[in-house]
């Protein structure tokens, strides 16, 4: 009797302990598209010698109805005497059902004990348990690389979690990686279910936030289905697409050519899987100037009224030989945003000092993180500030050489002209959310002055001269105001220019109350390079796009 009250026995708890694991959140498009979905995976296990050789058949038989599995596979993995998985990849809803197979099938006692080598009776029947987490890309390669992509890891339970590598996923990781496990402890019943009473323990499941975006799917998808076709004719490395509101600094759509699959990253993908839009810096060529220009205007260091001598289109600084394309003996000020004069901005740039010359552009955002929400953001190159006191750098970054910036940087700068002269960072999440209800907006740095809302509206209307009579004629749509410069620039290899070029246009469209700021750069296409014959007929493209989806109305 002693032996037997003090001895360990191994009587059943009279407690039962359940988990569910919490999972990661969703990316969202701003008309309400799952982007990006987690999903709970189980795994199905079993010993073959578990099951009665008399009912093998129907258990394989039920097994592949409920789980989706050929019958083929079951049988083949069931050869086996040892302990097998039957698969790792069932989904939540499959795996509920499954559970209740096992269930039916043990009160049908299709399930037997067995003793194995040790003389140990074994008898778990069919085991659902928990193997990880799936991310899931429901529009495959859509928005990519925006929305990065993940990598596995087993955590301490032995269960397959995720994170974030690139894109949202990475920059977002803390926010949308799951909160909370669901946890309930309490007496069991003698259908070992838990009894809620006052001592039970419950805490309930909560999985990560969910990222709403600013982009919507339809001109996210219908913009990068325009780029597929359009990498093809152009023959080109790259070209991407940015659309801006100019006043919340929200981005529309930030769509690049090369996309993957986030499901299925292949070996050929790897070159696609940097957002360039952010991580890449380049050569931006004349679309640097209005920024130049607006500067001195701003200072009243310029009159639109003046006339410079533009040299027949030819002039030398120290050693180097600056030439126009269209070529003038003299123009006025607007004329040299129009017909992009290297010489003319040669010349007008020497009036600003190395300071101001530094500090115009660290205002306009250059050599700086626009603070975008993506990872690995490029900051550009600019010179020291001791090289902008020699005529010759002063020279050729006021069109655009010298100077490295990425095309969010680009994008950034432009919209001041349509915000009023003010600079805002750019967004592609608007809010983040809790099952879908609670959550909070992100927000922005305040909006800072660049140059004066007068400068703004009179480079604006320069910009828009552009497109009448300039460089960006080809970009006219009737009904839609639009303005913009174009810049074809170089490439630089290993220190030598190449008979390589990027080419951009970037501007705005606006129509009677709404405004957006509009970027195209082509990354080195082959046979047209000129950004009248590349990015310019793009930039129309996009306006159009626009107006069909009820964005600007004509």
């Amino acid at each position: 009797m002693l032996y037997i009250s003090v001895a360990d026995r191994k009587i059943p708890s009279t407690q039962i302990i359940k988990q569910d694991s919490a999972t990661r959140g969703k990316i969202r498009t701003y008309d309400n598209f799952d982007i990006s979905i987690s999903k709970k995976l189980y795994k199905a296990s079993i010993h073959p010698k578990n099951i009665d050789p008399d009912k093998k058949d129907l258990f394989i038989r039920l097994f592949s109805i409920y789980s989706g599995i050929t019958e083929n596979k079951i049988r083949k993995k069931l050869n086996n005497n040892k302990y097998v998985v039957l698969s790792y990849n069932i989904g939540e809803k499959e795996a509920k059902r499954l559970k209740e197979l096992a269930y039916k099938l043990n009160i049908r006692k299709v399930f037997r004990e067995f003793e194995d080598s040790s003389g140990r009776v074994i008898n778990y029947g069919l085991s659902i348990i928990e193997s990880g987490e799936k991310r899931n890309y429901v529009y495959d390669d859509t928005l990519t690389p925006l929305v990065g992509y993940i990598k596995k890891f087993e955590n301490r339970k032995g269960i397959t979690k995720i994170e974030g590598v690139k894109g949202i996923e990475k920059f977002y990781d803390d926010k949308l990686k799951p909160i909370q496990d669901e946890y309930l402890k309490g007496f069991r019943d003698v259908g070992s279910n838990i009894i809620l009473n006052r001592e039970h323990i419950h805490k309930n499941r909560v999985d990560g936030f969910n990222i709403n975006l600013n982009i919507p799917l339809k001109l996210q998808k219908r913009i990068e289905n325009y780029l597929s076709s359009k990498e093809i004719e152009l023959n080109a490395k790259e070209i991407i697409i940015g659309i801006m509101q100019p006043h919340s600094g929200k981005i529309l759509t930030l769509a690049t050519s090369n996309r993957f699959n986030p499901n299925h990253i292949k070996i050929e993908d790897y070159p696609s899987l940097n957002a360039n839009a952010v991580e890449n810096s380049f050569e931006a060529g004349s679309v640097l100037k209005p920024f130049i220009f607006s500067t001195l205007l701003d200072k009243e260091l310029i009159k639109l009224d003046e006339i410079i001598n533009t040299e027949d289109g030819t002039f030398k600084i120290g050693n180097r030989i600056i030439t126009d394309d269209h070529r003038a003996k003299e123009m006025n000020m607007i004329d040299l945003i129009v017909h992009s004069s290297n010489i003319g901005m040669s010349k007008i740039a020497q009036r600003l000092n190395a300071g101001e010359y530094y500090q115009s552009l660290m205002d306009f955002g250059f050599n700086q993180k626009t603070e975008i929400d993506l990872p690995y953001e490029n900051k550009g190159v600019l010179v020291e500030l001791s090289q902008l006191q020699k005529e010759i750098y002063k020279a050729t970054i006021s069109y655009g050489y010298g100077i490295q910036t990425t095309f969010i940087q680009l994008l950034q700068a432009y919209n001041i002209f349509s915000n009023n002269g003010k600079i805002i960072n750019p967004k592609l999440a608007s809010s983040i959310t809790l099952n879908d209800s609670r959550g909070f907006f992100i927000k922005h740095n305040k909006p800072k002055s660049v140059i004066s809302p007068n400068t703004a509206n009179i480079m604006k209307q320069i910009l828009i001269e552009n497109v009448k009579r300039g460089t960006g004629r080809k970009t006219k749509v009737d009904g839609i105001i639009v303005g913009g410069k174009t810049g074809t620039a170089h490439i630089a290899k290993k220190g030598i220019y190449e008979k390589a070029y990027n080419s951009s246009f970037f501007g705005f469209a606006s129509d009677s109350n709404k405004t957006y700021t509009i970027g195209v750069t082509v990354y080195e296409p082959k046979d047209k390079y000129f950004a009248s014959q590349t990015a310019v007929p793009i930039f129309k493209d996009v306006i159009g796009i626009l107006v069909k989806l009820g964005y600007l109305k004509k």
